[in-house]
């Protein structure tokens, strides 16, 4: 039991080192993909929160939460760029050690509008972050002292020379636009997490560094009808050894095409490497969206441990009216 013990937690440690928070519904936390995804939506302003529960059946609960605030600025006298800048937090949280990562990100982008059509964006983020366990919660064999529990007595594990890491963060990242109308735009995103790999060991003497991450993603709104369009998603990211690949589309059918009053049904699902399938729904009213999904494991494991877990994400824009000193620029949509 002591081995299994040490095992599973030396695991949940560095396991953690070799992947970055993620979303199955990703193009709904935009700001975690691509710094270069600030300022890219049709509006001034928006806010994004998102959450993730899953395992809670293993039992090695995983929890979660995004939330990000970005905005545009136009420069006066220029109508063929624009600068976007944003504020993102990231908390996950795993395992009964609670191993916890709490990072910071400031991220800034530059928009080039080529044309009514096209737009070309890049971005770069950088931050802070930190990540540590606690131990308290965890027993050992040694504890057990021949008839109870006695948490006074040592583990006799490998003493760590920390229980936290503090570390920067630092990304850039590319986007374009194409766009003929608000309902029939494509993006295509590359980006590249850890740039500077920073040394993430609890262990002193030893030299871990956190890998880069490289995102590649592709997301495509097409009008079908009057009162119905089509959104096609795919990501593909590679960290180290791990990778990861989704892709998916949704239904969008217009309820209510009222100026003021607008509402729209979305229904659709995904696919996971590692065998996992996210059925989706989401409500949009006006300038507010809200969406949820479910991670259904589809692997032996998961169908024995029920593995999968609910995704939420909600999202507002403010669309400020135009300033009589600011020259219109191209649309963002």
């Amino acid at each position: 039991m002591k081995r299994l013990l040490t095992l599973l937690f030396v695991f949940s440690v560095f396991a953690a080192y070799s992947q970055d928070i993620h979303y199955s519904q990703f193009y709904n936390a935009p700001l975690v993909m691509n710094p270069a995804n600030t300022g890219i939506f049709n509006g001034d302003k928006r806010i994004l929160l998102s959450y993730k529960d899953q395992w809670s059946s293993v039992p090695v609960p995983w929890k979660t939460f995004t939330g990000s605030y970005d905005m545009k600025f136009y420069p006066e006298n220029s109508a063929d760029h624009f600068f976007s800048g944003g504020l993102v937090f990231n908390y996950d949280r795993q395992g009964a050690s609670k191993l916890s990562t709490s990072n910071i990100n400031l991220t800034g982008s530059y928009t080039r509008i080529l044309n009514s059509n096209n737009l070309f964006t890049v971005g770069v983020a950088f931050g802070y972050a930190t990540r540590g366990f606690n131990s308290d919660d965890l027993t050992w064999d040694r504890q057990w002292n021949g008839v109870a529990l006695d948490r006074g007595l040592t583990s006799g594990e490998v003493n760590l020379s920390a229980d936290r890491v503090s570390f920067f963060e630092n990304a850039i990242g590319a986007n374009y636009r194409w766009q003929k109308s608000s309902r029939t735009n494509l993006d295509l995103g590359v980006s590249v997490f850890h740039i500077i790999e920073p040394k993430v060991a609890f262990f002193g003497g030893d030299d871990i560094s956190l890998e880069k991450r490289v995102t590649l993603s592709g997301v495509g709104n097409f009008q079908m009808g009057e009162s119905f369009d089509i959104q096609l998603h795919g990501l593909a990211q590679f960290q180290g050894g791990p990778s990861e690949y989704i892709i998916g589309a949704l239904g969008k059918f217009y309820l209510d095409n009222t100026p003021g009053s607008e509402w729209q049904l979305h229904v659709g699902a995904g696919f996971r490497t590692k065998k996992a399938l996210y059925p989706t729904v989401a409500i949009q009213h006006k300038n507010m969206y809200v969406s949820a999904s479910y991670d259904i494991g589809l692997s032996e494991f998961n169908k024995e441990h029920s593995g999968g877990g609910i995704e939420l994400h909600f999202r507002y824009i403010w669309a400020n009216p135009p300033s009589p000193k600011r020259v219109k620029v191209c649309p963002i949509f």
